[in-house]
C-alpha cells in the first residue's frame, strides 16, 4: 500500500473553503473566485484543484498570507491562526457559484 491519497482526496484537501465577504463578492464581477487553502498549499496545486472539482479553466492565481492577529478575550491573550487565501481568476465565461456548495 502506498501513502498517495486518491487524485480526488487530494483536492479537497487543497480547497478548504470558499472565502464570502463583500471584497471577495465584488472580486467575483471580475471572474475572480477567493479560497482558503493550506499554508503548503502551491500555485499549480491550487489551480489543479479548482479545475478538477469545479470543471472550470483557471487563468490564473495568486495567493497570500494573513499574519494571525494578536487578541484579549477575558484577559487572556491569545493568537489567531495564520491563514492563507488564493485568488482565482478563471477564463473569460467560467463562473463558479461558491453559495451552493460541492
Amino acid at each position: 500500500m502506498s501513502d498517495a491519497k486518491e487524485p480526488v482526496e487530494k483536492h479537497y484537501d487543497t480547497i478548504l473553503s470558499p472565502v464570502i465577504t463583500e471584497k471577495s463578492t465584488m472580486a467575483s464581477e471580475f471572474s475572480q473566485v477567493t479560497f482558503r487553502v493550506p499554508l503548503t498549499a502551491t500555485k499549480p496545486e491550487i489551480a489543479e484543484a479548482v479545475e478538477a472539482l469545479f470543471k472550470v479553466k483557471v487563468k490564473a492565481v495568486n495567493t497570500l498570507r494573513v499574519k494571525g492577529k494578536k487578541k484579549q478575550f477575558r484577559g487572556r491573550r491569545y493568537t489567531r491562526s495564520t491563514v492563507k487565501k488564493a485568488i482565482v481568476t478563471l477564463e473569460e465565461g467560467q463562473a463558479i457559484d461558491v453559495t451552493t456548495g460541492l
